[in-house]
C-alpha cells in the first residue's frame, strides 16, 4: 500500500478528478477530490493533455490522455464515452455507428488513452470522457472532467461597401480559437491571393481600387484538413471615370433637324444626374443621360453621383443651312 500512495503523491497536482459509478463516496474521499483535484485513494486516474479542443469542421481531432492505476491491477476494458447518465453504464463510442468508422484509439491498456476523431462536424461538440474497467469486482471509473470539444466553420467579417481611397480590413473568424495552429488563404472571386497566405486571419487592403471589389473567402491549411468559408461581396463604390459622350447618328445634320448625344460612365454607383454644356457659355443647356442637339457647337456633358464627378471631352455638331 505504501508503493501506492507514493505513486498517487506524484501526480496528484496534475490529474483529473475521476467519478466512480459505484455507490457514494466516502466523506474524506470527497474532502480529498474537492481539495486536491487527485484521482481515488486506489489510486486511479485520468490526465488529459487538453481540457478544451476548437476544431475546424471537417479536420481531424487528437484527444491525447493517460491514465494510471495501482500495482497488481489489470485492465479489462477501456473506451471512451459522452453524456454519462448517474446510475447507468456509459456507452462505447467505438461501437456507436455515428463513432465507430470516425473514432481510432492510438493508446494502449496500460498507459496511454489517446484517440483521434475524424471529419468531425458540429454534431461532435460534446464533452467525452475516457473510461476504464480493471479486474477488481466493481471498479469502474470516468475519468472528469474530461475534453471539451467545440467544432467550427469558418466566416469573413467584411463591410459590403468601402469607397475607393479608403482601407478596409477583412477577418477571418471562428466560433472559438483554433487549438491548432493554421494558415490563413485569402481568396478573391476564387483565385489565390499567394502573397497573403499567413498565420495571420485578417486581410488588410489599404487604398482600395475599383479592382479589389469582389467575392472574398478565407480557408485554413492544416497537416490533415482544409476547409473554405463562404464567400461575401465587397462591393466599391467610386465617383465617375471615363465619362464620354456618343453621337447616336452623324454629327453634320441640316437646319431643322436634331442629333442625339448620350453621356455614358463608369462609376459605382451608377451616375443618376447629368448635365450638358456647350463651349463657351457660362450655363448648361441640359440635363439628363441624352441631349437633342439643333445648332452647331462643341458639346460635353458632366456625370454626377454621390462620390464626385467628371466631364467629358466636347464633340462637335455641326448644322449646315437648307439651300432652296
Amino acid at each position: 500500500m505504501a508503493k501506492i500512495y507514493k505513486r498517487v503523491s506524484i501526480v496528484v497536482s496534475c490529474v483529473a478528478m475521476v467519478m466512480s459509478f459505484r455507490t457514494a463516496l466516502p466523506l474524506p474521499l470527497i474532502f480529498l477530490l474537492v481539495i486536491h483535484n487527485a484521482f481515488s485513494k486506489n489510486g486511479l486516474g485520468v490526465n488529459y493533455r487538453d481540457s478544451h479542443i476548437c476544431a475546424l469542421k471537417h479536420s481531424s481531432v487528437i484527444m491525447s490522455c493517460n491514465y494510471i492505476y495501482p500495482t497488481g491491477y489489470k485492465i479489462k476494458k477501456v473506451f471512451w464515452t459522452k453524456n454519462p447518465v448517474k446510475g447507468e453504464e456509459p456507452p462505447d463510442l467505438s461501437e456507436d455507428p455515428e463513432y465507430s468508422r470516425r473514432l481510432q484509439y492510438l493508446g494502449d491498456e496500460q498507459q496511454n488513452c489517446t484517440i483521434r476523431l475524424s471529419h468531425v462536424t458540429q454534431k461532435d461538440s460534446n464533452m467525452y470522457y475516457f473510461r476504464f474497467i480493471t479486474n477488481k469486482p466493481g471498479e469502474k471509473w470516468l475519468g472528469v472532467p474530461g475534453v471539451s470539444l467545440t467544432v467550427t466553420d469558418l466566416q469573413v467579417e467584411s463591410p459590403e461597401t468601402v469607397t475607393e481611397g479608403d482601407s478596409v480590413r477583412l477577418t477571418c473568424k471562428s466560433s472559438c480559437a483554433l487549438t491548432d495552429r493554421a494558415t490563413f488563404i485569402w481568396y478573391r472571386n476564387s483565385q489565390p491571393l499567394t502573397e497573403r497566405r499567413d498565420r495571420n486571419n485578417q486581410l488588410l487592403l489599404q487604398s482600395v481600387r475599383r479592382e479589389d471589389a469582389g467575392r472574398y473567402s478565407c480557408g485554413v491549411q492544416g497537416h490533415n484538413h482544409y476547409l473554405k468559408s463562404t464567400d461575401v461581396q465587397l462591393n466599391v463604390t467610386y465617383p465617375p471615370r471615363n465619362v464620354s459622350v456618343f453621337i447616336n447618328g452623324s454629327s453634320e445634320i441640316v437646319e431643322g433637324d436634331s442629333v442625339t448625344l448620350i453621356c455614358s460612365s463608369d462609376s459605382n454607383p451608377p451616375a443618376l444626374n447629368f448635365t450638358w454644356f456647350q463651349e463657351n457659355q457660362s450655363s448648361s443647356v441640359g440635363s439628363g443621360q441624352s441631349f437633342s442637339a439643333l445648332q452647331s457647337g462643341r458639346f460635353y456633358c458632366e456625370a454626377h453621383n454621390q462620390h464626385g464627378s467628371q466631364r467629358s471631352d466636347a464633340v462637335t455638331v455641326t448644322v449646315h443651312g437648307v439651300y432652296h
